[in-house]
């Protein structure tokens, strides 16, 4: 274990929010590495990103439901409070949002409110070539690093694709690097 228990003797949260993208089915090797590094982890998923996940394996994984939506006025929080956040796979459409500061998904709500709050944030766009050149992506992620955000992104990191080929390519997306980067920001922070 890497310092994610708090003094208490609770284990710190992390929320692991995976956007629309074939690379979100994969979401659960993430959830594993952040078991054994010792989080508490939620999974939460944009709409689009519920289509590639397995709510019910990931809910038996982390032991919390997978949250997709707002909750009910009046409805509880069914999940703790996160001490840190990672946005994996991050689309282009998210990042886009998320600039804007647009909230019409949970993920997007939670997102814009920890920053508010300074919860450590790590963000990994997972697009292709075509859709990452666009102007207002490339400034979204300049954007959020301007403010804080530890982002994942360029060659060295995962060389982009064409069109197309996302899933060729992703089996060697490295699961590690996100969760080395929010151990990075935490002890920067604490």
């Amino acid at each position: 274990m890497t310092g994610s228990h708090r003094h208490d003797g609770h284990r710190e949260v992390l929320y692991i929010i995976a956007c629309g993208s074939p690379l979100a089915r994969d979401v659960g090797r993430l959830v594993e590495l952040a078991q054994q590094d010792g989080w508490d982890v939620c999974v939460i998923t944009t709409p689009d990103g519920a289509k590639f996940v397995d709510r019910t394996a990931l809910a038996r994984q982390t032991g919390h439901p997978v949250r997709t939506h707002y909750k009910n006025p009046g409805d509880p929080d069914v999940l703790p409070t996160a001490g840190a956040m990672i946005v994996c796979p991050a689309t282009v459409n998210t990042v886009n949002k998320w600039v804007a500061g647009i909230t019409d998904t949970l993920a997007l709500g939670l997102l814009v409110e920890a920053q508010g709050r300074g919860v450590p944030l790590v963000a990994v766009p997972y697009t292709n070539a075509a859709m990452a050149a666009h102007p207002a992506f490339r400034a979204g992620i300049a954007r959020l690093a301007e403010w804080g955000v530890s982002v994942l992104f360029g060659d060295d990191v995962f060389p982009l694709h064409p069109p197309g080929t996302g899933e060729r390519h992703q089996h060697a997306f490295p699961w590690a690097l996100p969760l080395t980067a929010v151990r990075d920001r935490l002890c920067r922070t604490g």
